[in-house]
């Protein structure tokens, strides 16, 4: 199969289009002949081989969420057969969809509908598990509270304000102007330019931050709760930052894969509380230009690479 391969740590130029083995489904898994694949922010990371993401063995191939066709089935799957139409996101710690075909556990796909395309369905992947495990699991999230999400034109961001906003939250977000009317559009009620505003001005009125930007930010993220308050985060802080209050919860996702998180995403969906988010899409070969971009950290929505 062809796929793009990490040859060592480094820049985009160390992602190559090259040739792999077909993988082959073993037991309870399935393989699907992929058609779309995200990029997402922890791929530049795993390539550049930051902290936790260094890697030993090469070459490697990247990608967290797909869409395809099932090509093959494992012993013991029953509940999914050859030419299924499916979307799913890999186990933690494993990767492998920047490529033709991937083997994948059958319990950590859901079937695609057909309302959905394969570009839709894996844009939608990894961002609709983080952010429900985000704001409905962890945050808990209440109809009435207010909630500030950090960089809401990004991908988890962007499909937490609507989450937020079906809730029955008051949504505050973060933005560059290009981005305000999009993130207004998803149901923000608040929109601050974080290259002109300090967001912290707002005081301490909310009941969760959401923090998917992480670094300086951080420490401001402390000043607008209220106690009590819960700060959930995706993106770490500055190297050594120590949390400044004792009266909120400090708190990181643990964002399981499995089926049943894809399957509520759809459920929403289908309700029109979220919609896909805008998506910027690239072949399979240019995938280093891909990460070029995602790295400008300017993106409205997500990066999808289509494969076939």
């Amino acid at each position: 199969m062809r796929a793009i391969l990490l040859m060592r740590h480094g820049g985009p130029e160390m992602l190559l289009y090259g040739e792999a083995p077909d993988p082959v489904a073993g037991p309870h898994e399935v393989v699907v002949d992929i058609h779309a694949a995200s990029v997402n922010g922890a791929d530049s990371k795993v390539r550049r081989g930051n902290g936790r993401y260094k890697l030993s063995d090469f070459p490697h191939i990247l990608g967290r969420d797909f869409s395809g066709v099932v090509s093959m089935v494992g012993a013991g799957v029953a509940d999914l057969k050859i030419g299924d139409a499916v979307f799913g996101v890999t186990d933690q710690g494993v990767e492998g969809a920047y490529a033709e075909k991937i083997a994948i556990k059958a319990a950590l796909v859901a079937r695609k509908p057909a309302s959905l395309s394969h570009a839709e369905a894996a844009a939608l992947g990894l961002v609709s598990l983080t952010a429900l495990t985000a704001i409905e699991d962890v945050a808990q999230l209440k109809h009435g509270q207010t909630i500030l999400i950090q960089g809401g034109a990004g991908g988890v961001a962007g499909f937490a304000v609507q989450l937020a906003a079906h809730l029955g939250a008051t949504v505050i977000t973060t933005a560059s102007a290009a981005n305000h009317a999009y993130v207004h559009e998803l149901g923000a009620y608040l929109v601050i330019d974080y290259n002109k505003e300090d967001f912290t001005a707002i005081g301490q009125i909310c009941d969760v931050v959401f923090d998917t930007v992480g670094g300086g930010v951080r420490e401001g993220c402390y000043k607008v709760l209220k106690p009590g308050g819960k700060q959930v985060w995706i993106a770490p802080a500055s190297e050594g930052f120590v949390p400044p209050r004792d009266d909120v919860q400090t708190l990181k996702p643990d964002v399981k894969r499995d089926r049943a998180h894809l399957e509520r995403m759809l459920a929403l969906l289908a309700a029109h509380a979220v919609r896909a988010p805008t998506i910027h899409r690239y072949k399979l070969a240019d995938a280093a230009e891909a990460h070029r971009v995602s790295e400008g950290r300017h993106l409205q929505g997500k990066l999808v690479l289509e494969v076939r």
